[in-house]
């Protein structure tokens, strides 16, 4: 039998909304769109309204980069309640000093 990695994850809401976020930056996994519409599933998943998945940062004055999915597994333009949930997440992370917001 094959074992599935792990996945670990963190819910969090946000002004009425509510996300999983994915921290893959010491990672190689990749969320499909598959993937992203079974987790953000509210009766066979983690459910949610859109997930946060952090990647590594592009520039090295940034702590990460991101992507945000619909529930759907689509690919979302912004979210503002995600951003801010993903800001929490990298200050409680200790990630959000001078020069790397």
């Amino acid at each position: 039998m094959t074992r599935k990695p792990e996945l670990a994850f963190h819910k969090m809401h946000g002004a009425g909304n509510d996300f999983v976020l994915l921290d893959l930056r010491d990672t190689d996994q990749h969320i499909s769109s598959e993937t992203a519409s079974r987790l953000a599933h509210r009766q066979t998943g983690i459910g949610c309204d859109q997930l946060l998945i952090l990647h590594p940062a592009s520039r090295d004055d940034a702590a990460a980069r991101y992507e945000i999915r619909n529930s759907d597994g689509s690919a979302a333009g912004q979210c503002g309640n995600g951003a801010r949930c993903i800001g929490l997440y990298l200050d409680m992370q200790g990630e959000m000093a001078a020069g790397n917001v």
